[in-house]
């Protein structure tokens, strides 16, 4: 499975935003952004007129990097949030905040993003009782998600617990803390969505 494999610091002050690439290190004044406010490379400190497609262009990148999404799958969510009714823009963030390893990481089992996709991957997980480890599921309003029996005593679920246990837990999600079990009750609204993005600037681009 392909994947971005560079400085994930780099992406955030490229974006100047946090995307908490790095889990906890983000919430610590060890983040780069709050070090080097300004964009990566020789020329970062310099102030530029942003263009409508650059404007356009850095709300796509910044998604789809709070995500983690590479460029190709990104397009497809955005041709499935064209198709179904409604805005485009927030279905395409609601698709988006329901791959199960966004899921994953909302209920506190994950420090980051990147660590819920490879907890998934090695196969930690069911939803509905069965064992999924496909990091781009998407998961349906009901469908129940817990940590398989044999994970639920590792080291390392004791270690995330203790990092990103007492993570406040979105409204659209339910999650038992004790025995390790989440369901999804709704599909998220837009003010239940912390990405800072102009989705309606991502829809123009890809509409051109």
């Amino acid at each position: 499975m392909a994947r971005y494999t560079g400085a994930c610091c780099r992406l955030c002050r490229r974006e100047g935003q946090k995307l908490f690439l790095k889990g906890e290190r983000c919430y610590t004044d060890r983040c780069a952004l709050q070090r080097r406010a300004y964009a990566p490379g020789q020329h970062g400190q310099q102030k530029k007129k942003m263009s409508e497609y650059g404007l356009q262009l850095r709300e796509k990148q910044k998604a789809r990097r709070f995500y983690g999404i590479l460029e190709s799958q990104f397009e497809k969510y955005f041709e499935m949030a064209a198709s179904k009714k409604g805005v485009t823009g927030e279905n395409l963030l609601q698709i988006l905040e329901t791959r199960l390893d966004n899921v994953v990481y909302r209920m506190g089992l994950a420090t980051s993003r990147a660590e819920a996709r490879q907890l998934v991957t090695h196969g930690h997980f069911t939803v509905n009782g069965k064992h999924v480890n496909i990091p781009s599921y998407l998961v349906t309003i009901g469908e129940v998600i817990g940590v398989k029996d044999k994970s639920k005593s590792s080291v390392k679920f004791k270690e995330i617990d203790e990092v990103a246990g007492a993570r406040v837990v979105p409204e659209w999600l339910s999650f038992d803390s004790e025995n390790l079990i989440g369901k999804v009750v709704a599909l998220p609204a837009r003010d239940q969505i912390d990405l800072q993005v102009e989705e309606h600037l991502i829809v123009e681009l890809y509409s051109k």
